[in-house]
């Protein structure tokens, strides 16, 4: 309630994991409520947490230094890309593209310690009591996509009618529908088990490639990138694998969201090596305070 402090309301709502009951997690918050006010502040959380980080201080640590120096080598490659000869553009993308590469792998390895750890816990719990699971807006992309269903796909949107957005359109219903979907996966209070499944034949099976695209325009940038972003459209739309391409605006003036829907992966691959794709993700380098995070999913096409 930005006073400062955390009820043991708040402190459920965040740091409940699915694991920990609702009197496990009480009595972790009596624990770091030294000052025994029924409230946490921030000191108390500090001094709790810092006696249990072990190695992962200097993970911590590590962190912030990458984070900074990231940020120093996406504003030298911004003053510097347009500049460079193309052997040394080529170089600049491909360093870009395997810190990327390089950041997804950690991440991944990161979200499969994650889940390894919370089922072992699981099963550890010979008769446990039940587990606290509740909605938390989370910072970063989930909260992110809230803004977006909120903000960009209502039929105020002032892009909707020109086209961007068509109102009441199946391609918008179906969006909103796989973010909650995506928020509920994430809340991890789903068990998610194999099942007998009747085998459909090929074409049955055949999955479609949806695209996010999130971009935050440098302001002065925002008209040159419109002209881009509408080519680009206008182009991916053209090609014979292309469902459907939506263009979202958020209420702040330099954010785009871009949703591509793609009849399979080869497709998407295919539209990826095109000119015109590549021409978008090299003008991207001018145009973007920081680098486009781009986001996959593929759907069954057929049920």
């Amino acid at each position: 309630s930005d006073d400062g402090k955390l009820s043991f309301d708040e402190f459920k709502a965040y740091f409940a994991d699915g694991v920990l009951s609702g009197e496990e997690l009480h009595e972790l918050f009596c624990t770091v409520d030294t000052h025994n006010t029924d409230n946490l502040d921030t000191e108390e959380l500090c001094d709790y947490f810092s006696k249990h980080l072990g190695e992962y201080e200097n993970v911590l640590c590590v962190l912030e230094d990458l984070n900074i120096t990231i940020l120093k080598a996406m504003d030298k490659t911004k003053k510097d890309y347009q500049e460079a000869s193309n052997l040394e553009q080529f170089v600049t993308r491909f360093l870009l593209r395997e810190t990327l590469n390089q950041l997804q792998s950690l991440q991944s390895s990161l979200e499969c310690a994650m889940e390894t750890t919370e089922q072992q816990s699981r099963q550890e719990r010979k008769d446990p009591a039940k587990p606290e699971v509740l909605s938390v807006q989370w910072p970063g992309k989930r909260l992110a996509r809230r803004l977006q269903r909120n903000n960009s796909l209502s039929s105020n949107n002032p892009y909707s009618s020109i086209g961007w957005i068509e109102e009441d359109s199946q391609w918008v219903i179906q969006i909103n529908r796989l973010q909650k979907l995506i928020d509920r996966l994430e809340k991890k209070d789903l068990k998610l088990e194999p099942l007998e499944e009747e085998v459909l034949d090929e074409n049955a099976r055949s999955h479609i490639m949806i695209v996010q695209h999130q971009m935050s325009v440098i302001e002065e940038k925002v008209e040159e990138f419109r002209l881009a972003l509408r080519q680009y459209v206008k182009s991916a739309s053209a090609q014979g694998g292309c469902l459907h391409v939506s263009i979202q605006k958020l209420p702040s003036n330099s954010h785009f969201n871009v949703y591509e829907f793609w009849e399979n992966s080869n497709a998407w691959n295919s539209h990826l090596q095109r000119n015109y794709s590549k021409a978008f993700q090299r003008s991207n380098v001018d145009f973007l305070e920081t680098p486009e995070l781009i986001t996959t999913m593929l759907v069954p096409g057929k049920y």
